[in-house]
């Protein structure tokens, strides 16, 4: 199923609780909300969230809590929650960064989140009840550049970040107040105590290549999959106790973002315009399975002015009358889960620089992967 939103590139989008709204970023300093009305089979907006002063770079849709925590190059966070006239009013967050905020996260209780940046930290944010406002605390330490991606462990203590310096490191940002529990130490923990609350640290590349584009653990934690931009999916495994790293070096275009549809296979998207499947085999090895858009090429029609303008806008060619044989025409921005049962992702959506925002089908996933050594 193919939604358009509108005319403008969706660099990010989120989902509410029952999949009814969408939250998506037009790539500008605004966030539009959308409701799907059954009776018109289409989504009217319902409200535009311009707090902002620059572009917006994230967004997160708590669903159990229904609250939307955006940040933006303007270096601020916000998070948004309903009132009673069905309007989104916005809380600032005192982040304290000197630079553009780059992405963020909730964690899976929902009560603190994540925001990356360019000022080479990571800001953890909570709720201050006595003071009424969301506050942060930083992690700074050893980060050294920008930080691209963030992911939280189901547990809610340990947080995977990926940075532009080419590595993914896994902090433990519990939190005793905040989380109302002990801090207890993971199967993700080393022995390498040198650096406080620096859970483990991996490099891409031993050459230095590929800076992180997305990252996400799976649904029980014990696999952690990253994509870069040296075109390669890696993944971190402690299912056997011990950290075990795979990586896969393709030969597609660098991908955006990644997620994980069961516990052993995931869909990666990027450049390349088309979601692909991969699993892990019994040898803890990445393995691509097949292309998920097995859409054919179509023949090209004529254009008018109007529409080669569009073209020129959403895919970057002045030339319209060549189209990509995928459903996407442009680079795939974000993968969001859509619908689940039994721990299996039957459904997820992904959004792209042409504007489009497409629900994906994964019912036959058993029959794609049957055969592979898994």
């Amino acid at each position: 199923m193919e939604y358009n939103l509108g005319d403008n590139p969706v660099t990010s989008h989120s989902w509410n609780a029952n999949r009814t709204q969408i939250a998506v970023i037009p790539n500008s300093n605004e966030v539009q909300i959308y409701k799907y009305e059954p009776n018109l089979s289409d989504w009217t907006l319902l409200d535009n969230l311009d707090q902002h002063g620059l572009l917006v770079t994230g967004i997160d849709w708590a669903p159990n809590t229904n609250r939307i925590v955006t940040c933006s190059a303007d270096r601020n966070a916000y998070v948004w929650t309903i009132d009673d006239k069905g309007k989104w009013k916005p809380t600032l967050v005192l982040l304290r960064i000197s630079r553009a905020a780059t992405c963020v996260k909730w964690s899976p209780n929902e009560k603190k989140f994540a925001v990356g940046s360019g000022a080479q930290l990571i800001s953890v944010c909570y709720f201050e009840v006595e003071n009424d406002w969301w506050v942060s605390k930083h992690i700074k330490k050893p980060i050294r550049s920008t930080v691209t991606a963030l992911d939280w462990h189901p547990n809610n203590m340990v947080l995977a970040t990926g940075t532009a310096d080419f590595r993914v490191r896994l902090f433990n940002v519990h939190m005793k107040e905040v989380d109302q529990c002990q801090k207890v130490k993971t199967e993700w923990d080393t022995d390498d105590t040198s650096v406080p609350n620096l859970v483990a640290e991996f490099t891409n590349s031993s050459r230095g290549g590929g800076w992180i584009h997305g990252l996400a653990f799976n649904k029980t934690g014990n696999r952690l999959c990253w994509v870069a931009h040296d075109s390669s999916i890696t993944v971190a495994d402690v299912s056997k106790g011990s950290i075990v790293v795979n990586k896969l070096k393709t030969n597609e275009l660098p991908f955006i973002s990644c997620i994980w549809v069961s516990d052993r296979a995931l869909v990666a998207a990027g450049h390349g315009c088309c979601p692909m499947l991969y699993c892990i085999d019994s040898n803890n090895k990445v393995q691509f399975v097949s292309k998920i858009d097995s859409s054919q090429k179509k023949e090209a029609a004529g254009l008018s002015a109007m529409k080669k303008f569009q073209s020129l806008d959403r895919q970057a060619r002045i030339n319209s009358d060549y189209e990509l044989d995928t459903k996407h025409q442009n680079t795939l921005t974000c993968l969001r889960i859509h619908s689940e049962s039994n721990n299996t992702v039957t459904k997820f959506t992904s959004s792209g620089l042409d504007g489009k925002i497409i629900l994906w089908e994964l019912n036959s996933l058993d029959k794609l992967l049957q055969g592979l050594k898994i």
